[in-house]
């Protein structure tokens, strides 16, 4: 039986993988000098009016009905305003490094929550992947493991440990209720408009004298990459991935992602790559192929 590559699902993956690894840098960097909530109602805001200038040149932007609204909404508070929002509060006092080690538990929170929802069957094979992954992110990390024990990160740990609830129930709302609209341009437009909107009042409720000539330069760069690359094309690429495959499988490349972020470290800090991050790597890569190796079956229709 002839099966065809799909090289949009694949590239979706990849830019999934890729993008969101360097997002916890991303974060980290703007919120030096930017408050919290400013952040996201601004990367959300501009990802917002990004889409509608996409819809208003391929002249697809409309109204998409109260139902429709309803299930956009659910995903924008989840995943968008919760997760997005409380990691990058929790990035003020967590280190990117042990944010992304927290995050990477978010597939195991799916994992169990697909099952819950009947999305897939309980697979002992998908329940090691995800654990042997998880072992690999924590191995790269286990020399700093004592900072989950660090009061200074408490709080942030608690925002984090929200973030990744919020965003493993967003992710198995959006595919459980994803298919009633086609266009995910549109879909994402209303989500970050929305969230956006959140975000700004939140912005001021917390921050409510601020200084922009306090921002600096490389603060709003950050916060113009988490824009377009981390909201408007990542965001694109989950949703679109989502269509195709299981909510698990999109969700492991947070492994991948954790991989990303401690190359940026040797890349841009000058951290050494260790044995055992190559042994991590190997553990993270391990998992990914076990919750997604399948045998070929014969199809039945």
């Amino acid at each position: 039986m002839k099966q065809n590559l799909d090289y949009k699902l694949i590239f979706s993956l990849a830019t999934v993988g890729i993008i969101w690894g360097t997002t916890f840098l991303g974060i980290r960097v703007a919120v030096e000098t930017i408050p919290p909530w400013f952040v996201t109602s601004i990367r959300q805001g501009l990802a917002g009016l990004i889409m509608m200038m996409i819809l208003l040149f391929k002249k697809e932007l409309k109204w998409i009905g109260w139902e429709n609204l309803k299930h956009q909404l659910v995903p924008s508070i989840l995943m968008i305003v919760v997760a997005n929002g409380f990691t990058t509060v929790a990035e003020q006092t967590v280190p990117s490094g042990l944010a992304s080690v927290i995050s990477a538990m978010s597939p195991i929170l799916i994992f169990l929550g697909s099952i819950l929802f009947k999305l897939q069957k309980p697979s002992f094979k998908g329940f090691i992947g995800v654990i042997i992954g998880f072992s690999g992110v924590v191995f790269i990390f286990k020399d700093g493991l004592g900072s989950f024990l660090d009061a200074d990160y408490r709080i942030g740990m608690m925002f984090m440990g929200f973030a990744i609830t919020a965003w493993a129930a967003g992710t198995i709302y959006t595919k459980l209720h994803g298919n009633k609209s086609k266009n995910i341009v549109l879909n994402l437009f209303y989500q970050f408009t929305m969230a956006s909107c959140i975000q700004i009042v939140l912005a001021f409720i917390f921050s409510p004298t601020i200084d922009v000539n306090l921002w600096s330069t490389k603060s709003i760069l950050a916060a113009l990459y988490l824009s377009i690359f981390g909201s408007v094309i990542a965001f694109f690429s989950y949703n679109y991935a989502l269509k195709h495959v299981t909510p698990v499988q999109v969700s492991i490349l947070s492994y991948i992602n954790t991989v990303i972020a401690v190359f940026l470290g040797w890349l841009l800090l000058d951290e050494v790559i260790t044995v055992d991050f190559i042994i991590a790597t190997a553990l993270i890569i391990l998992g990914v192929f076990i919750v997604n190796y399948k045998k070929k079956e014969k199809k039945t229709v």
